[in-house]
């Protein structure tokens, strides 16, 4: 297949991956997506009025959403967001608690009852990761999760709300959760008026 030709259908199926994104309960009962996502973006503004954060957690391509989203957030969507990509804080965590608790232990220090924990996995198998939401929902965090690759996968059961895309590709997981949140953080700045 020529470059043309694949590009047309990379596009498309990635449009397609996007629009056909799934989101669930906890429990696994489906839920309308736009709701969801009003849902989610209500929680951040109730987060921010309530001296609340955002936290982004992800590996590797998705530790970059993470952080380029958490500045996006905050720069442009004026709400407070962080996450903890710094290199200290990760090698220091990862040596002194293990990789599986890399993000748990700055979960437990930082993280409060009124904050709004976004969870990025392509797998949604990343036991950092997991171990991470199920700290974040212990202390009372409001969850959203992006995942992909297997339907089943265990990070898709805890979050309040979970958004799936039904792909086994790194590039249309990664460009489609990018693309899921910068809608939100885009319709949050302009709303309606867009």
């Amino acid at each position: 297949m020529n470059l043309s030709d694949y590009f047309k259908r990379y596009t498309t199926d990635l449009a397609s991956c996007v629009q056909g994104a799934l989101a669930t309960d906890a429990s696994g009962c489906e839920l309308d997506l736009i709701q969801c996502l009003e849902q989610t973006i209500a929680k951040f503004r109730e987060s921010h009025a309530a001296g609340g954060k955002i936290i982004f957690l992800g590996n590797g391509g998705s530790a970059a959403i993470a952080s380029h989203q958490s500045y996006d957030y905050w720069k442009n969507g004026k709400l407070r967001a962080m996450c903890f990509n710094d290199a200290s804080l990760l090698t220091g965590s990862a040596n002194d608690f293990g990789y599986p608790d890399v993000f748990t232990r700055p979960i437990a220090m930082f993280a409060a009852p009124h904050d709004v924990v976004v969870a990025i996995s392509s797998s949604g198998r990343s036991k950092n990761i997991v171990n991470a939401v199920a700290e974040a929902k212990r202390l009372g965090c409001f969850v959203l999760t992006l995942t992909a690759f297997g339907a089943d996968n265990p990070l898709r059961k805890l979050g309040d709300i979970n958004v799936y895309l039904n792909t086994t590709t790194y590039g249309h997981a990664e460009l489609g959760h990018e693309t899921i949140l910068h809608a939100m953080l885009d319709h949050t700045i302009y709303g309606e008026a867009s």
